[in-house]
């Protein structure tokens, strides 16, 4: 028994050594649904294993620039000056749809406190401070708010979900688009920052009257509070995967390219903060590693959208996952 173990454990040592490895770095956002999905594809296919580092999508940008890694993944597509600078084109593969969930942690502030768009933007300004402000206190009547410190925690790094939650303040407040605008990184008029997700989480948990924009399967999977907040057409809307999906009722990619924005949506179920998340392919000549990463990006925009709803991701809608699924075949 002893030495068929010993001979099983040295045949996967030696299949481990001889394993087709795969760099990529990039987005924290979707970290929870990619590890799920390169743990799962690996276990069907052990020649193929994943090395993904969460480091924010401006790093993922960066790296994938710099060739350091086979593909990157951004919460946010890449800026003209980006492109221009990597060597190769550079192919962007929707891959899955999330929720910016607003997060906070205060024992006085019970669950799916309401906010609208300019009342968050005016916290992220530094206007309002504290929690029983007037401006919060009006949406929520039924609530007796503390009157405590509000503190503003932000993302430090190079964020595309912080990209995508600046573009909802820029689309809900006048004064955030002239005074912050958008991007993945800003000059934030308050707050403390932290890096990744993971970073902001572990803040938030730990420091009471804390308020912050995370992934919601973040949220979710530490227990913190979110806030429903109101949409276009006029609802408070909690973050939860169904949100998210109405956000993409219509939803149709920007010209050519596979992207676009969910930000806003009008639909009255919509969640809106809701963003799409993209894998960086550079198109580089045709080799066998490339073929593997081909063959797992049409697995996880198939197959592997049934694992996204428990980890609190939205499938790609049908038509975008079907454009995307031709895309990707021809590669």
């Amino acid at each position: 028994m002893i030495r068929k173990l010993i001979i099983l454990c040295a045949a996967l040592s030696a299949l481990s050594a001889h394993a087709m490895k795969i760099n990529a770095a990039g987005a924290s956002f979707p970290y929870a649904i990619y590890s799920k999905w390169f743990s799962e594809y690996s276990k069907q296919n052990p020649d193929v294993q994943f090395n993904y580092q969460p480091i924010g999508s401006g790093g993922g940008i960066r790296q994938l620039i710099k060739e350091t890694v086979d593909f990157g993944a951004s919460d946010a597509p890449m800026k003209e000056k980006d492109k221009k600078k990597a060597k190769w084109p550079v192919l962007h593969v929707p891959m899955v749809l999330g929720a910016v969930a607003i997060a906070y942690n205060h024992p006085e502030v019970k669950d799916q406190l309401k906010l609208d768009g300019p009342t968050l933007a005016d916290i992220y300004l530094g206007k309002i401070t504290k929690w029983n402000a007037p401006q919060i206190q009006k949406l929520n009547p039924e609530m007796k708010l503390p009157e405590s410190d509000i503190l503003v925690v932000r993302r430090a790094d190079g964020s595309g979900t912080t990209k995508n939650f600046a573009d909802y303040l820029v689309d809900v407040s006048s004064e955030w688009k002239q005074r912050v605008g958008t991007g993945k990184s800003l000059r934030w008029p308050t707050g403390i920052g932290a890096k990744g997700n993971d970073g902001v989480t572990s803040m938030v948990e730990n420091t009471t009257g804390t308020i912050t924009y995370m992934d919601l399967a973040h949220a979710r999977k530490n227990n913190i509070k979110t806030v429903a907040l109101k949409n276009k057409a006029g609802v408070y809307i909690n973050p939860t995967v169904e949100a998210v999906s109405a956000s993409a009722k219509g939803f149709t990619p920007k010209g050519k390219e596979l992207t676009g924005s969910l930000i806003n949506s009008a639909d009255k179920d919509a969640y809106p903060i809701s963003a799409l998340t993209y894998i960086l392919l550079p198109m580089v000549e045709k080799d066998q590693k490339r073929v593997e990463i081909y063959k797992f990006v049409e697995w996880a925009i198939t197959k592997g959208q049934n694992y996204a709803k428990e980890l609190f991701y939205a499938p790609l809608p049908e038509e975008l996952s079907k454009k995307v699924v031709k895309k990707v075949k021809s590669l």
